[in-house]
């Protein structure tokens, strides 16, 4: 059996937030939850180490364990508070950062893998600008010899290129035994993760130094490198896209979500945004500036120009969606048609009606959301208000500018709004 513990209890000073820094989102989901699904895929049991207050942090990541810090006294004291729910584990454990949400599955299978060969693997890379982080020393075989922090770096280890992630693994009984036995002897007066290297070195252990890209291995400590992050995120989101069968027609304006289904021979057009939640079924057309959340979209359906899909929203099967339409928690019968200028909110439309343009349904009275329910091959006539909770039947009409506030049966028409009344000579006179 293989565990992980995620440290995660960093204020995030640079992001300037009053959200802990792992909960920042990247492509609809907080970074801690990328990094969990990718451990997931390899790591039986899962610990994440928070800092206190971060009860939004510890909600996120459950059902996995998680531990407070209460003191941030450095990376080797975080990986010790996980000490206490490891008790009697014998297995590999992995340590990895929170703000690493990027690495990928392959590479932490390769890291465990290189446990065969080493007592302590680590993952390093080469970065097009090694800044400031730790490098990695290692010996005329190879061999890690130890992790130098950059602030105690000399300048000859500063210009070493392999550079340290942060991630280390090893056997659970060793790695404890390690991170009890570290010291804060540095200028930072923390307890250094990456002093178990020396440990391992001093029992004579060997270590071994796994490399992977820059682009899974970079740190996001600030609002710059969330945006970077988002980036690659979304270039890999958009290419798994179009070899899954779908058209990005200009793929680079487009925003995927990390769960974003898109069916074969979907066509989007440019600037839309898919948060999270949503499934779009083969064949279907996604016109420009459009916006979709938490939705369903069935085969063959037309959505925008200048659509908005809330929450709850089903589009059935050919249906059309036009221009400045609004759904929420609407459900769209196949072949049905609301093409123009209209908020449709809690609200069942059957097959094949038409919803004129300018319809809204009044859903909301204040304190309760109510429904309404529109029949097969309805016809809503243009500008009408439908006061919830109110049934259009099948077939029906309901002529333009009516406020309708009560039933309509099936096969009616009805006509609710003022008689017109003309006054002559009453018209504009002008000046």
């Amino acid at each position: 059996m293989r565990a992980a513990i995620i440290l995660a209890a960093g204020q995030g000073t640079r992001m300037k937030s009053a959200m802990p820094k792992v909960m920042h989102r990247i492509a609809g989901r907080p970074m801690i939850n990328h990094l969990i699904a990718a451990c997931e895929t390899v790591f039986e049991r899962i610990i994440v180490v928070a800092g206190p207050g971060m009860p939004e942090l510890q909600k996120a990541v459950a059902p996995h364990a998680s531990v407070v810090q209460a003191e941030r006294l450095g990376t080797g004291h975080a990986a010790r508070m996980a000490a206490p729910l490891l008790e009697g584990f014998t297995g590999d454990v992995a340590v990895l950062y929170g703000d690493n949400p990027l690495v990928s599955p392959a590479t932490l299978e390769r890291l465990v893998a290189a446990r065969d060969a080493a007592d302590l693997v680590l993952l390093a890379m080469r970065p097009a600008d090694p800044a400031k982080y730790g490098r990695v020393v290692q010996d005329g075989a190879g061999a890690v010899e130890r992790i130098v922090e950059w602030a105690d770096a000399s300048e000859a280890e500063r210009a070493i290129g392999l550079c340290n992630a942060g991630v280390v693994c090893a056997a659970w009984p060793d790695l404890s035994r390690w991170l009890a036995g570290l010291r804060n002897e540095n200028r930072q007066g923390e307890f250094y993760l990456t002093d178990v290297v020396g440990a391992a070195r001093a029992e004579g252990r060997r270590s071994h130094a796994v490399e992977a890209p820059e682009a899974e291995l970079r740190g996001i400590n600030s609002r710059v490198e969330l945006a970077a992050a988002e980036a690659e995120v979304q270039a890999q989101l958009r290419a798994a896209a179009m070899l899954g069968g779908a058209t990005l027609t200009l793929p680079e304006t487009v925003c995927l979500a990390w769960d974003t289904k898109l069916g074969r021979d979907v066509v989007v057009e440019p600037h839309v945004v898919f948060a999270p939640g949503v499934t779009v079924e083969e064949g279907v057309t996604i016109r420009a500036f459009s916006h979709l959340e938490q939705c369903v979209v069935r085969r063959g359906a037309i959505i925008g120009p200048y659509a908005r899909l809330r929450p709850g929203t089903e589009v059935g099967e050919e249906a059309h969606v036009g221009n400045f339409v609004e759904l929420k928690a609407a459900s769209l019968g196949r072949g049905a048609k609301a093409n123009h200028l209209s908020y449709l909110g809690d609200v069942t439309i059957g097959a094949g009606s038409n919803i004129g343009a300018g319809t809204i349904t009044c859903n909301y009275d204040g304190v309760n959301k109510h429904r309404t329910v529109i029949g097969a091959g309805a016809f809503i006539g243009s500008d009408t208000a439908l006061v919830a909770p109110v049934r259009v039947g099948d077939r029906a009409l309901v002529a333009a500018g009516s406020v309708v506030t009560e039933d309509v049966p099936d096969d009616a028409l009805a006509v609710a709004r003022g008689r017109q009344v003309n006054k002559p000579g009453r018209g504009f006179k002008g000046k």
